[in-house]
């Protein structure tokens, strides 16, 4: 893995504005940068990210099968008691799921660590799977890069398949997300766009256009009846609005669907290192509420926790992570060393949930930039990678998105 200077496409930013990617800048900072990218071999694409990651999906869905189970997990991931049937249902009748982003710490030496996994409304879809493809056919077409380079990037092609596999010829599906975000709409129309090349009906309507009929219907903004809905807005604060009361009774289809926030929370990562202890993608992790006095010297882990404390004491030691449950964007989350806080986000938004602790695994630094690797889940399968960096040692809303490409 290198990171590698290369010469911009001139009229990059023309073709950006032809094809509706209007947040290429955010927050008056770059936020596409092809100035640089990142160079791997074809062996660390498929051992070391592509093979962990679909492992880890699998992985992911016995979690699932274990938390719906367990009402003391269920309360460890904070969904709402009134909820909680309407999450394991979702699982038991097997409701379809379409894609997610694995969020890895890795060097090109060392196995990939997972930080997190972004399972429900996972963006940098569109630049992933479209911008940076684009990126690599000119610079192979301007002889910037070597005939031969390669990306591994199938994600859009992964996601018409899954879309045909799941759904009947010529159903109507519909999308939604927040009004007035370019990036969230980017994402949502990188999927109807894949959805209509899989020959259905995909159809956008604002969120909070959307209505409920007399008998429990939802409704786009021209009144015809949502049968499957894409929405691009969490599990978590869908759990709290009025309209989750109809979910039930609505027959609609919810992509993603409500199990899959079990995965987008970061009480996923103990669940796992209990289950999973040791698996060289994981990181020790554990709810903070288990071990917060061992951690401090204070007091001894819970009885539960505490054979998988004594283990990964050390590590923890030396650096850890805490983390909200329920945060986005690095926010409310802090690096401890030794004790003493590293670094940790402005952006305090999420510092009422419960937290996890998990060990701290530093992300590589390449010209004063930290990258993360996305690698993207599509129906079991992990089908391609994005990467972003920042500054920060916590990846946050003022990261890069960066193209990469296979040595030939």
């Amino acid at each position: 893995m290198q990171k590698t200077h290369l010469p911009e496409r001139p009229h990059w930013r023309d073709h950006a504005k032809e094809v509706g990617f209007t947040f290429a800048d955010m927050h008056g900072e770059p936020y596409w940068d092809e100035s640089s990218a990142y160079a791997f071999t074809l062996d660390q694409i498929e051992n070391d990210l592509e093979d962990p990651a679909t492992e880890l999906h699998s992985m992911c869905r016995e979690a699932v099968a274990e938390i719906i189970t367990s009402e003391r997990l269920m309360t460890q991931l904070a969904i709402p008691e009134n909820r909680r049937d309407l999450v394991a249902n979702s699982w038991k009748q097997g409701d379809p799921e379409i894609y997610g982003r694995f969020d890895f710490a890795y060097d090109g030496k060392g196995p990939a660590k997972l930080l997190e996994y972004n399972a429900d409304t996972p963006t940098s879809l569109y630049e992933s799977a479209a911008f940076q493809w684009q990126w690599l056919e000119d610079q192979l077409a301007a002889g910037v890069l070597p005939e031969g380079t390669d990306q591994f990037n199938g994600i859009h092609e992964a996601l018409v398949a899954r879309f045909d596999e799941v759904f009947e010829a010529n159903s109507d599906l519909h999308f939604t997300a927040v009004a007035g975000n370019p990036e969230d709409y980017g994402t949502v129309e990188a999927m109807g766009w894949a959805a209509r090349e899989a020959g259905l009906g995909a159809h956008y309507c604002d969120l909070d256009k959307i209505g409920l009929s007399e008998d429990g219907q939802f409704l786009d903004d021209e009144d015809r009846r949502i049968a499957v809905l894409f929405t691009l807005y969490p599990w978590e604060d869908l759990f709290l609005d009025d309209y989750a009361d109809h979910i039930d009774g609505s027959g609609c289809l919810f992509l993603e669907p409500a199990w899959k926030a079990l995965l987008s929370n970061k009480g996923l990562l103990p669940v796992l290192w209990q289950m999973f202890e040791g698996h060289p993608n994981l990181l020790p992790a554990f709810f903070e509420a288990d071990i917060a006095d061992a951690l401090e010297g204070t007091g001894s882990p819970s009885a539960g926790a505490a054979q998988a404390f004594s283990r990964a004491e050390v590590d923890l030691a030396t650096g850890h992570v805490r983390k909200p449950i329920l945060s986005r964007e690095g926010a409310s989350v802090s690096i401890l060393k030794a004790g003493k806080i590293l670094e940790e986000a402005q952006n305090t938004e999420y510092s009422e949930h419960p937290r996890i602790v998990q060990a701290y695994a530093p992300l590589p630094q390449f010209d004063g930039f930290r990258p993360v690797v996305g690698a993207w889940i599509v129906g079991q399968s992990c089908a391609g990678i994005g990467i972003r960096e920042d500054r920060s040692r916590i990846t946050q809303d003022l990261s890069r998105f960066k193209p990469h490409y296979i040595q030939a």
